[in-house]
């Protein structure tokens, strides 16, 4: 004789497996720990994108085994299921969904008899906590508290609780006051389900920082690659454009091919090469060269004393002038030959 099955179990089976077979992504979550106000919480901010259903581990284990009638491998989440467990469905791909979940994490106090996900470590110095029975409180808990200039103090570091460690009542008790909540509660995504394929939380849980630095060097390195192997893209050819623009006016600086870009360019490679020659023959030099290439700013010439027999004419500064550029001339002549 086969067992008697309520009706609203089958029922319950029946449409979970629909609506696993409908959906596009299906995982299973540890809820372990979660208080119920803070599920009902996370639930609704996640319900644009995330559905939970919640039933007994032996009925989801049923509705994952006949939606793999439909849908192949779907099954193999079963054995995920231990524990205080629900469905996860949603359109969101694997690793967003192991995003948006992890994002519902919280840390809160501990009750006392949790495991320890780490060491708790509380550091030696100063607590708000003023001279009173929380000293014997706090050397209760296992910590080297004590009472110097009218503060309480711990006197070194002290691990209360290693790693995987049972946390203890009066422990938890302390941390509470000390502000330090060791336990971290949410919604724990164990496994993922899409197009065939089931993901485990280690995969799925990625540095999504780290992934867009190396897909940005990557595509920097194939743009940098492209236009140095010279292959037109749509990404490549305003940088082959100005590479091939600056190798021409190069070509043309060079060649001593003269128009308006290269002038300017030209003038300027002409006055280096001048100024460079002309430091190797300082005894030639003008007074105007010596400047430049001292860099020193010309002084004013001075007025003549008001004794003096007067200031030179109009004609006397021209000829001055006139004198001073034949001079340069001739300076350059003799650099340049």
């Amino acid at each position: 004789m086969s067992a008697h099955i309520a009706p609203w179990k089958k029922e319950a089976v029946a449409k979970l497996a629909t609506h696993i077979s409908d959906s596009k992504v299906v995982g299973i979550i540890n809820i372990r720990g979660v208080p119920a106000p803070a599920f009902q919480t996370m639930r609704s901010n996640l319900r644009e994108h995330v559905q939970i259903t919640m039933l007994k581990n032996s009925l989801m284990k049923l509705a994952l085994q006949e939606a793999s009638k439909k849908r192949g491998g779907i099954d193999d989440l079963v054995s995920s299921i231990d524990d205080q467990c629900a469905i996860v469905t949603s359109d969101l791909n694997p690793f967003r969904l192991c995003k948006q979940l992890n994002s519902t994490k919280t840390k809160m106090p501990a009750k006392g008899g949790e495991t320890s996900p780490e060491d708790i470590e509380i550091k030696a110095g100063d607590t708000p906590f003023k001279p009173g029975p929380v000293v014997g409180e706090l050397q209760k808990a296992g910590l080297p508290a004590a009472i110097e200039q009218g503060k309480v103090v711990i006197k070194k570091d002290k691990v209360l609780v290693k790693k995987g460690g049972e946390i203890p009542r009066e422990v938890a008790l302390v941390l509470s006051k000390l502000e330090i909540f060791p336990i971290t509660v949410g919604l724990d995504l164990r496994a993922v389900f899409e197009d065939g394929t089931v993901y485990a939380k280690d995969v799925l849980e990625v540095d999504d920082l780290e992934y867009l630095a190396r897909v940005q060097l990557a595509a920097t390195s194939a743009l940098n690659l492209s236009v140095y192997a010279g292959y037109a893209t749509a990404v490549s050819l305003r940088p082959l454009l100005a590479k091939a623009h600056t190798s021409a006016l190069n070509l043309a600086v060079n060649s001593s091919v003269v128009n308006a870009e290269t002038i300017k360019l030209m003038l300027a490679k002409a006055g280096s090469q001048m100024l460079a020659v002309a430091s190797r023959a300082p005894e030639a030099l003008d007074e105007e060269l010596k400047k430049a290439m001292s860099g020193a700013p010309e002084t004013p010439p001075k007025d003549d004393d008001e004794g003096d027999s007067g200031k030179k004419d109009d004609k006397g500064k021209k000829d001055e002038e006139k004198v001073s550029e034949e001079e340069a001339a001739a300076g350059l002549g003799a650099l340049f030959g």
